[in-house]
């Protein structure tokens, strides 16, 4: 047959023409020349249709190419890829948008500026403004929080967040992070989240949980409250000595509301609740750890002398062990000697 266009005996495409002829008087997309795109000048999130968005301009773009221009029906395979470079504090951007009509291949290019229009997004707003719904509380029990406590807890509360905003929640942000009597306050955007992160920090540190809430006004016509989460830590610590009873114990790690031990006696190892130890003595830490010079040793006990004064003390073996070493790590826990358990 002959294309009734240009004469040819060729197959016909479509509308008695070839295929050609066809292409060459058909377009299948057609998009505008500029956007506008707000773009926040403190965070790049960019806002479209009224939501603010954390993605890459590249994935905005194409959301933006995808619902502005028209591509035709009949195109299968819709592909659209951009190329973009920055002009003049805006983008100038080439669109490539392929798709398949039958089995023949479209290529479509299109030039299109995006004015970049720099605004505050509504998050950053809130967040200079020290906007916050939640303050989750780090104290404990009876002690202030050490200076490398009180940075890996910060780590990971910040790490917490940062997972939770890479999961799709951008509107969590901590506006402040303060060290209060011997603790953390961290100010957080979101109750929500907030009870999330309190939790958290309970079952990776232990301790126990109070929450109470303040009316901080009204909006559309509904009570506003602000809550505050407070994490009490438990009084000890990995590397505590405690006296429960009449035995004493080195706390081997604290963990949720689990507490592993080792009897400082027989060296025995136990896991306890945290509230069937609270009334546990602690004697202290780090400090009363002595390396003593080992003198002799029998199979149940060992002497030693410290090297500062000379005293001899004989300890008693927890348990069968020898020691090839000439020196030995001890504990005194006021007039009682124990084998740091190995």
């Amino acid at each position: 047959m002959f294309c009734v266009e240009c004469g040819s005996e060729v197959p016909i495409f479509r509308d008695g023409v070839c295929r050609k002829c066809y292409l060459k008087t058909h377009t299948f997309t057609k998009g505008l020349k500029e956007v506008e795109l707000p773009i926040c000048a403190h965070c790049s999130s960019y806002k479209y249709k009224n939501t603010w968005k954390s993605d890459l301009f590249g994935d905005v773009i194409r959301r933006v190419i995808k619902n502005t221009f028209e591509i035709n029906r009949e195109l299968r395979n819709v592909d659209i890829t951009t190329e973009c470079k920055e002009v003049k504090e805006n983008m100038s951007c080439k669109v490539l948008i392929t798709g398949f009509l039958d089995d023949v291949e479209i290529n479509e290019e299109h030039q299109l500026l995006v004015r970049l229009n720099k605004t505050v997004c509504d998050v950053c707003s809130k967040r200079f403004g020290g906007y916050h719904e939640a303050i989750v509380q780090i104290r404990a029990e009876n002690r202030e929080l050490k200076e490398e406590e009180l940075e890996q807890i910060g780590v990971y509360v910040e790490n917490l967040v940062e997972d939770m905003r890479a999961k799709g929640n951008r509107a969590l942000f901590i506006t402040d992070i303060g060290e209060e009597r011997g603790g953390l306050d961290f100010y957080l955007s979101e109750k929500g989240a907030g009870l999330v992160i309190t939790k958290a920090i309970k079952d990776q540190y232990g301790g126990a949980i109070k929450q109470s809430s303040k009316n901080i006004g009204m909006k559309d016509g509904k009570q506003l409250y602000r809550i505050t989460y407070l994490v009490r830590l438990p009084s000890f610590v990995k590397g505590d000595f405690l006296k429960i009873d009449n035995s004493f114990f080195l706390v081997i790690s604290v963990h949720g509301n689990k507490v592993k031990m080792t009897n400082l006696e027989s060296w025995e190892e136990s896991i306890n609740d945290v509230k069937s130890i609270h009334k546990a003595k602690k004697e202290g830490g780090q400090k009363l750890i002595k390396e003593m010079i080992l003198i002799s040793q029998t199979e149940e006990e060992i002497q030693v002398m410290d090297s500062k004064n000379y005293e001899i003390t004989i300890i008693k073996k927890p348990k069968v062990i020898s020691f090839d070493s000439d020196k030995v790590q001890v504990i005194k826990i006021n007039e009682q000697f124990f084998i740091h358990p190995i």
